[in-house]
């Protein structure tokens, strides 16, 4: 296949070189927030997932693509990341699942992509300065280049209005009724709760009277994009409902609920984006490998709950717990498909939590 020569530009000044695939924008460049995922697959999840939105994704594993794509695996309606980055986008996907190729569903979606890029040095690059916002594209370099210049990252952003369901829908028939937050919510996280619950997904600005009206038993908050500390007018809502009614939160929907117990959030150097991260539960010990997709994390010295989980790689705070509250949150996905399930049980603590249960395991 011939392909237009492109060139990716960081706000640094570093340049890559690479061809010109996906869905190609009649400008010519493509701005966001460049971050790296380690994941070997996946990949349609992960381009998928709307915690992405504003940040162009870098797939470490150089061959993408090569089992094609499903409608199984869409993690939203459409992917919200601004643009992806590739070594080899193979065109011959080989799987009984696949229903497409993958760049067929990147021009659909109106997703850019840039291939031939030595992701290798892009990665090393990465974690040597952090992640970048920056431009792609087949324009003219020095136009390229200008708009690197003029890219923003995600601090200060709100992604989720954006994001999040416009309307509130229902999933699962159990007997205990979960109001669940949608900041970006993942398909598979909903699915995992309705496996156990009757569902009620609602929008991101959904009041904190509203919910109590809907008489949930529990309350989920959801995974999503942008920086925390940019999203006070959702941690009020949270806020408000902390003693009330049990609460469980993943990723963003983690890094709320702590904002809403006190703490505060910092920005990751480079983030953590990958299926392999090993995380210890430290009321059993027990290391989970685990999914994690996320550039903020909270700050351990500013929160009152009580630390539940720590990433072995860096020591971040991955799990909180606020017994008197009846609340608890991981900074990791527990749902991830595909991906590790050891973390699959925190489903289950929170019907058990639900049951009036303790929400510590220990």
């Amino acid at each position: 296949m011939s392909r237009q020569p492109s060139v990716l530009v960081l706000a640094d000044g570093a340049t890559f070189e690479g061809y010109a695939a996906g869905y190609l924008p009649d400008e010519g460049v493509t701005t966001g927030e460049f971050v790296f995922n380690t994941a070997l697959s996946g990949y349609q999840e992960v381009i998928t997932d709307p915690s992405y939105a504003g940040q162009i994704i870098s797939f470490t594993y150089p061959h993408i693509g090569n089992y094609g794509v499903t409608a199984l695996d869409d993690e939203a309606v459409r992917p919200w990341c601004k643009g992806v980055v590739v070594r080899d986008l193979s065109d011959q996907p080989s799987s009984w699942r696949a229903q497409g190729a993958l760049e067929p569903f990147l021009i659909a979606h109106r997703v850019p992509a840039i291939v031939g890029v030595d992701t290798r040095r892009l990665t090393r690059h990465l974690r040597a300065h952090g992640a970048l916002p920056g431009a792609f594209g087949h324009a003219d370099g020095r136009a390229v280049a200008d708009a690197a210049m003029l890219a923003r990252g995600t601090d200060g952003m709100d992604f989720v209005s954006m994001v999040s369901t416009p309307s509130v829908y229902e999933r699962g028939s159990g007997v205990r009724h979960v109001v669940a937050f949608d900041y970006g919510i993942k398909s598979t996280m909903v699915e995992q709760l309705a496996q156990r619950f009757r569902v009620t997904v609602v929008p991101a600005a959904t009041t904190a009277d509203e919910v109590r009206a809907m008489a949930p038993d529990g309350v989920f908050l959801s995974n999503g994009p942008g920086d925390p500390a940019a999203l006070g007018h959702y941690v009020r809502e949270v806020e408000r409902l902390v003693g009330d009614v049990p609460i469980f939160g993943i990723c963003l929907g983690h890094q709320l609920l702590a904002t809403a117990l006190g703490g505060s959030t910092f920005k990751l150097p480079f983030g953590h984006h990958g299926s392999n991260h090993p995380v210890q539960d430290l009321s059993t010990g027990r290391i989970e490998v685990t999914a994690q997709n996320h550039n903020y994390a909270v700050d351990a010295d500013s929160l009152s709950a009580v630390v539940s989980h720590r990433n072995l790689n860096d020591g971040v705070v991955e799990g909180m717990v606020a017994e008197k509250e009846r609340c608890f949150s991981v900074q990791y996905h527990p749902e991830a498909g595909p991906g590790p399930h050891d973390a699959r049980y925190l489903f289950e603590r929170f019907e058990s939590l639900l049951s009036g249960q303790s929400v510590r395991s220990d």
